[in-house]
Parts: C-alpha cells; structure tokens; sequence
C-alpha cells in the first residue's frame, strides 16, 4: 500500500472526519457507510482491523471489538477530491449491528458468474507456466485441433443430456463444454470476456448481425 499518496487524505474538509465505504474484497458488496479521522485511519492502517470514529459516543471504535465481526482490511483508496475512502477488507461475520450481512438487509454472496473470470485468469497461468501433470497443460500441448474436438465432444454430451438426460447431468456437461472453450479462447488469445462483449453488443437494438 502507497501511504504517501493516501496520507493525502484531506480530513479537515469535514472537521476532521471522512466518510469511509466497506465495500467486501471477494463479492464486492458494499458492507457500510463509517467514517474515519487521522487516528482511526492510522489504527486501521497499524492493526489490519478496520477502525472508525463514532460521531455518537465521540470516541474511536474497531468493527468487531464487541461483536467479534471484525473487519479485515485489505486496501484503502481515496477518491479524487481526497475527501472519501474506498476501503476493501474481508468481514468476519455479519456486518450491521442488527445481525445481517450488510447495512442495507442484502445478502453478501459472490455472484457465481464471478468466478468464471477466475477461472479464466487460472487457464491464463497454465498457459504461460505449463506445469506438468495438469490436464489443462496437456490440452495445450495437444494443440488447436484436439482442443476444437473437446469443445464440439463436449457440446454434442450436452446436448444429449438436454434432450435424454437429468438437469444434474445437463449442468455437469455444459461446465465441461464451458471448461473446454475457454481453453480453447486462450490458445487463441482470447477471453471468455471477449464473448461476453460480443453478447453485450448483440443486445443493443442497433446490433446488426454480421
């Protein structure tokens, strides 16, 4: 972390006090809304623990001290007018003081469809590392044909399983065809996010296709 460009933080513009945005480093789910002075943010900065500044009882108090809900911070970012904080911090436990995730009553899930960018960047590094023993490894070494022939193999089960199969069955085969076509997208030098960005652009009304 860049303390020197933090530690530009302007905390007289609001006698002293910034807001300070929760936002969950893993599901990116806005926790809550606290605010900080200098020395909640320096106790923040010092103890891994997100800390704040009460404006009812005038004094500073670590998330979790009572509760057991700690915050554990991650990264803090300033905005461009240095006046409010970003701060991403992993939750111990439920957020608000009345027992539910966030303060706003929603449930802190990751979004399943954000894991495929994960798994995505995790096909990127068998890519450029290779090891040995991975089967995604042996995939690439097989070459562009063979990962083609896994896509359409894979595609062909899931249809099957459409047609004659379980809807278990049908999500185990349409992962494996999904598994198969990234590969196959980064042999190419592509992302599964190139396609999500041909499907964004189709449903535009002026979307012609081609």
């Amino acid at each position: 972390m860049d303390t020197n460009i933090i530690m530009n933080i302007d905390f007289k513009k609001n006698n002293g006090l910034v807001p300070a945005i929760i936002q969950d480093n893993r599901t990116n789910k806005v926790l809550m809304l606290g605010y900080m002075n200098e020395e909640a943010y320096t106790k923040t900065i010092e103890t891994g623990k997100v800390t704040f500044f009460s404006r009812s009882r005038q004094c500073l108090w670590t998330k979790g001290e009572t509760s057991g809900n700690f915050l554990h911070l991650v990264e803090i970012k300033e905005d461009c007018d240095h006046d409010t904080l970003l701060v991403k911090a992993n939750p111990e436990g439920p957020v608000c003081h009345k027992g539910t995730d966030t303060c706003w009553g929603e449930k802190n899930e990751t979004n399943p469809l954000l894991f495929v960018t994960e798994l995505q960047d995790f096909i990127n590094k068998r890519h450029e590392e290779m090891p040995e023993g991975s089967y995604t490894t042996s995939l690439f070494k097989d070459g562009l044909n063979r990962m083609a022939q896994k896509v359409g193999e894979e595609a062909l089960e899931t249809v099957i399983e459409a047609v004659n199969g379980t809807d278990k069955r049908l999500i185990y085969e349409a992962s494996d065809m999904l598994y198969h076509l990234i590969v196959l997208l980064t042999s190419k030098g592509l992302r599964i996010e190139d396609v999500a960005a041909e499907l964004k652009s189709r449903h535009s009304p002026n979307w012609q296709k081609h």
